[in-house]
């Protein structure tokens, strides 16, 4: 058993090692122990895909069975081993966008567009730097040579979006799009008291609308009716479960009816609290909370009108010009838009108040920053120690002897252990930040999962750049200063000390561990495109639980892809191997390596696995291109940093400056060239007088009205198996369909 025993030097040991927590030789070993599982582990999920896929199609391609609309039905795919390499590498962009949508289309160019990067890069690092490194490295003597990867570091050295548019604009163009009622329609929030009705909308619209036929929908307080049908469809679901348990063998019924406790408000037929029949219990509470939302549905008078409502304009095209030329108008106060998808609006947060509003994005901002102030501490604690195990010897004694008696293991479980704490942790960040998002007021689910990327690209760059890297440099710093002082005044030591000197060690130090972590990243792209997580659990659940048949269709149907997670994750790769390929070259091929395979993996999963939950049109684009201009600004920096640390000539530093115009420049042209029209289809409309002649109604262009879901989607009824309908009707009769609209029956 370890136990921590004091040491006369415990306070220098601790100040030497906490300032340079990554050069150790341990290193080395914790590379190869991290190369070695990870690409083994990618092999080995490899290899089960490609065996396991042909007999598990329900798992490997779930899109090819719940599909239903022929055009977004994925290519056919073989039961050979290889049978998915020939679609996936096959299909194009035009097929991409018809067959898994816009969203998906542009995160696969994406993709490609980093691999292509780092590829390019890689070249010119492992052509350029790792050689020119090496040579330096050799002829300094003072050089660390028990660790390879130093030699690779500058110790000592000195001296696609045209297409992402074209996509947009189809989009636009799409008939999905423009046949849905949205496309057309107008969202007006922050509407002022004076205002609150149809006519008001029209009003506050009117001056920047192309046409004069317009039609205006004031939002109304729908009160409890969201939770009563989110209550409706937990009462349907316990019906489904309970006759699934009972007729789960129909030839031996049990002799006892499944009974349950009646709630009070219910019907009074039952007496709250007693045990009651669970099927007859259950049935009547589904009729009565049905004839309840029916009867809220129907009832339009006396109903609060809320600070929101929607315009609806004849078509597309005069809709985008009317809400492009409000982009910057705020007339009495409130905010014109073009409206969301009924099923992307977050309805709750359209009637907070302005000032609330601004309340909670401030606090969430706080709590944002909480966060990453928070985790500072624990991740320093593994920069330091858990990513150099022999600094955590050196203050444990015990643990020291362990490590000389067993350096292989733990050179293996070094170089495993600090990557995979680092991820378990994020795993739990866009959880986190989406129920930010969602109280800091964002109006739709895509706005929602764009501010989530953004929160967590920033956490995972101050956490794992500034904290892994100049937490590091501030220690030599500091270190190097109390060590100076000793013999010469404070202003003096700290004169002396070098901090670009230290901070340039800091980088090269932290390297190796990004590499390993680099290395994880491809056992992670294989093990999502094995899908063996989802296998057993599937497995688990079939043979453990007894499943409803919507549970069934459930835990089969395919699920909704990730973007803000793992546009997040892919950035964060670009943003490494931007920064550090000066510093340790290894991580551009590493880096190019993953994403030249995972744009095959991830375009088979966007193809035959995952669906866009909530279509945005590749809305994420502009996202995307800032934060790979922010990865390369401070790349530049850094760069910048490492040529005033090497001392050698200011012409090498006038040289740099011209990087930063020349982005500077590029973000502007993309500014005026790509943002409006990344979001209007059409701006150039012209107003018309007041005199002007209205135009003829498109008969149900203008009439659909654009609502919350609660008022109009259908509710949906039990879902049994024809074995356990069967039973019901021999125990129930024919009362269950009274009201309900019929038991859909369900394949055995």
């Amino acid at each position: 058993m370890f136990t921590l025993q004091p040491r006369d030097n415990d306070p220098e040991d601790f100040l030497q090692y906490i300032q340079s927590p990554f050069n150790t030789q341990l290193t080395t070993k914790a590379f190869w122990s991290s190369f070695g599982y990870s690409i083994s582990g990618a092999v080995l999920c490899a290899v089960l895909f490609c065996l396991l896929r042909p007999h598990n199609k329900t798992i490997y391609a779930p899109r090819l069975k719940h599909i239903s609309d022929r055009k977004r039905v994925p290519p056919a795919i073989s039961n050979g081993v290889f049978g998915w390499v020939q679609p996936v590498v096959k299909t194009r962009d035009q097929a991409l966008v018809e067959k898994i949508g816009q969203d998906a289309t542009v995160f696969l160019h994406f993709t490609t567009m980093c691999r292509n990067i780092t590829i390019f890069l890689s070249i010119i690092g492992c052509g350029v730097y790792i050689p020119l490194n090496i040579v330096e490295n050799s002829k300094n003597r003072s050089s660390d040579g028990s660790n390879t990867f130093m030699k690779f570091a500058p110790y000592s050295v000195g001296g696609e979006g045209m297409i992402v548019a074209r996509i947009r604009c189809e989009y636009f163009e799409s008939s999905d799009y423009q046949n849905k009622a949205f496309s057309r329609t107008l969202m007006v929030t922050d509407i002022p008291d004076r205002y609150r009705t149809d006519a008001g909308i029209i009003e506050l619209v009117r001056p920047f609308a192309t046409s004069r036929d317009l039609s205006g929908t004031i939002a109304h307080s729908l009160k409890e009716l969201p939770e009563l049908i989110e209550t409706y469809e937990g009462a349907v679901r316990a019906l489904e479960t309970v006759l699934s348990k009972y007729s789960r063998h129909p030839k031996t019924l049990p002799a006892k009816r499944p009974t349950c406790k009646a709630r009070a408000g219910d019907d009074t037929t039952f007496a709250p609290g007693s045990n009651v029949d669970a099927i007859e219990y259950l049935v009547a509470r589904i009729r009565r909370l049905s004839a309840k939302i029916h009867e809220m549905r129907n009832a339009t008078v006396d109903k609060e009108v809320l600070p929101y409502g929607f315009a609806t304009c004849p078509n597309m095209e005069q809709a985008h010009e009317l809400a492009y030329a409000a982009r910057k108008q705020h007339p009495h106060g409130s905010k014109i838009q073009l409206a969301p998808g009924p099923n992307d609006v977050i309805w709750k947060n359209l009637s907070l108040p302005k000032e609330t509003r601004r309340r909670r994005v401030f606090m969430g901002h706080v709590a944002v920053s909480a966060l990453v102030a928070v985790w500072t501490v624990p991740n320093a604690l593994i920069a330091v120690f858990l990513a150099d195990l022999s600094k955590l010897g050196a203050i444990w004694p015990t643990f020291q002897a362990e490590l000389e008696r067993h350096p292989r293991t733990w050179g293996a479980i070094q170089g495993i252990l600090a990557p995979l704490v680092t991820t378990l942790f994020y795993l739990l960040l866009p959880t986190i930040f989406r129920r930010l998002s969602i109280y800091a007021g964002d109006l739709s689910k895509t706005e929602r999962e764009r501010g989530v990327a953004r929160k967590l690209y920033v956490f995972f760059i101050f956490n794992n750049l500034i904290v892994f890297s100049f937490f590091s440099a501030g220690w030599k710093y500091a270190a190097a200063v109390i060590r100076a002082q000793s013999n010469q005044n404070l202003w003096a030591a700290i004169k002396d000390t070098q901090p670009f000197e230290n901070l340039m060690g800091a980088f090269c130090d932290v390297s190796p561990f990004w590499l390993n972590y680099l290395l994880q990243r491809n056992l992670g792209a294989a093990l999502d495109v094995s899908q063996l997580v989802k296998l057993g659990r599937d497995w688990l659940s079939r043979r453990l639980l007894n499943l409803t048949p919507r549970e069934l269709l459930e835990l089969t149907a395919p699920p909704p892809f990730d973007y803000a997670s793992h546009y997040n994750n892919f950035l964060f790769y670009v943003t490494i191997a931007l920064v550090f390929a000066p510093f340790q070259p290894l991580v551009l091929p590493v880096t190019a390596f993953y994403f030249t395979t995972d744009s095959y993996l991830k375009k088979y999963l966007l193809m035959y696995v995952f669906v866009t939950k909530h279509e945005s049109g590749g809305a994420f684009w502009g996202f995307i291109v800032n934060r790979v201009l922010a990865a390369t600004l401070l790349s530049n920096v850094v760069a910048t940093m490492f040529v005033v640390a090497r001392r050698e000539s200011y012409v090498q530093i006038i040289l740099m400056a011209p990087l930063f115009a020349i982005l500077g420049g590029f973000k502007y042209f993309c500014i005026k060239t790509f943002d409006d029209d990344q979001c209007f289809y059409s701006k150039r409309g012209k107003k018309v007088s007041d005199d002007a002649v209205i135009e003829k109604r498109n008969d149900e262009s203008v009439d659909v009205r654009f609502g919350h879901p609660a008022l109009y989607s259908k509710l949906i009824v039990p879902m049994v198996s024809t074995r356990a309908q069967g039973v019901l009707r021999d125990a129930q009769g024919s009362r269950l369909d009274t009201g309900l609209g019929g038991i859909p029956q369900q394949r055995k």
